[in-house]
């Protein structure tokens, strides 16, 4: 059972700072992972390599070690502080993402980048479960999608504020300004956020059971069909999603010619007004409908991702890059839907003692497919339709990649056909 009686009583107020700092911790987490988007086309011709090199550099240079990282960090965040994680890793991503300005080689920045992955993975499993903890169960999912906002915003900052500091002063001196940026927020976190009881907002008489070993967790999660097929959906959501934020900077200054300031202004605006929307959204629909039936937070994402596929071709295929933005705006909208939905449905159907390690786990999957290949396979297809379509060739690719997302939703519709009977299970 859980007995909080002896814990401070934390106010809603204070539950709203706690949320608002993690979401600007977030924030940077995502300005120094995605900033290279913006920059790409521009590292590129200063080392010398491929659109496929690139890709792996964006892709699987982070993500292997950013998943692999990610699931001892979070048994230890099951363990012991997670506030004192998240600052640490802080410290770690940014203080890489300051030595990304300084590389002179391809090797040199993708072992930059590697560090930013590591530092990165102590980010999100601990912050999910402090905010699970901060939250009830009926605000969870909105509580985090507000957190879930921050990739979205921070995207919009990497490509506004990366384009124009670039333009001005050139790549190395964006990675340097928002590396060391990020560094006193983690003095913020680790003496400003209190450290809750596992389950501290949980319904009462919600069993609690001791920390579990990762072979134990593994097990629990292999059992539960909503995981499972919740990973397979998500992987396939990320891998659509990663390739078009990735590669739609060189996409749009490639075959609509536009600059580099105009391409970040245009595209953050767009990913940081409409994702971030479309995030809250997804978290509110998901508190609401739930309620009354809990498959409404898997049939929700469902949905959006079969009806961002019409506007995905209207980016890909529009002749002008008006009508082309005009298209990404409610496909990038829909497109982040799934993502309080996704978050709070796997805190949800695992006990509070390894809700860190069910997110680590859900994202080692995830940015594994997602991240690592979603910009890999794209910049390989990429060179592979540019033999026959020259330039037009990078269409081909996100119409590839971007079809894929389409498929997403079939696999989120059978995960909540299994929700209801996996969240009798943990209750």
């Amino acid at each position: 059972m859980n007995d909080h009686s002896r814990a401070p009583r934390i106010s809603r107020r204070y539950s709203n700072y706690v949320l608002g700092l993690l979401f600007v911790v977030y924030v940077f987490n995502f300005i120094d992972r995605q900033v290279l988007s913006i920059l790409l086309d521009q590292i590129k011709a200063d080392i010398g390599v491929s659109d496929t090199y690139m890709g792996f550099l964006t892709g699987f240079a982070f993500a292997l070690f950013y998943t692999t990282a990610g699931i001892p960090i979070a048994r230890l965040a099951d363990r012991s502080s997670r506030r004192s994680i998240i600052a640490v890793g802080l410290v770690v991503w940014s203080g890489m993402t300051a030595a990304s300005g300084m590389v002179r080689s391809f090797t040199e920045l993708a072992m930059a980048r590697i560090g930013v992955g590591i530092g990165e993975a102590a980010g999100s499993p601990p912050a999910h479960s402090l905010l699970s903890d901060y939250f009830p169960p009926e605000r969870r999912a909105t509580a985090l999608s507000i957190y879930a906002t921050g990739i979205y915003v921070g995207v919009m900052f990497a490509f506004i504020g990366g384009g124009w500091l670039s333009q001005q002063f050139g790549w190395r001196t964006v990675y340097l300004c928002i590396g060391l940026a990020g560094l006193p927020l983690a003095l913020l976190v680790r003496f400003t956020i209190r450290e809750l009881p596992r389950g501290y907002s949980d319904p009462p008489g919600t069993p609690q059971i001791e920390t579990a070993s990762v072979g134990e967790a593994l097990r629990f999660l292999m059992h539960c069909s909503t995981f499972r097929w919740l990973v397979a959906a998500v992987s396939v959501q990320s891998l659509s999603g990663y390739g078009f934020m990735t590669w739609s900077p060189a996409f749009l200054g490639r075959v609509h010619g536009m600059p580099t300031v105009q391409i970040g202004l245009a595209l953050g605006l767009v990913i940081g007004i409409c994702g971030a929307g479309g995030a809250y959204i997804g978290g509110k629909l998901t508190d609401r409908f739930s309620l009354g039936d809990a498959r409404w937070a898997m049939r929700l994402p469902a949905i959006q991702s079969i009806a961002a596929v019409p506007f995905m071709f209207v980016f890909v295929l529009s002749p002008a890059a008006v009508w082309a933005l005009i298209g990404f705006a409610p496909f990038y909208l829909l497109g982040a839907m799934y993502v309080g939905p996704m978050l709070s449905t796997t805190q949800a159907i695992v006990p509070s003692s390894m809700r860190a390690t069910a997110s680590a786990i859900l994202l080692f999957v995830v940015n594994l497919v997602g991240l690592g290949v979603g910009p890999w396979a794209t910049g390989f297809m990429n060179d592979f339709f540019a033999d026959q379509y020259g330039v037009e060739g990078i269409r081909y690719s996100l119409m590839t990649i971007g079809l894929a997302g389409g498929c997403a939703s079939v696999l989120f519709w059978v995960t909540s056909r299994h929700l209801p009977a996996d969240l009798a299970r943990v209750r």
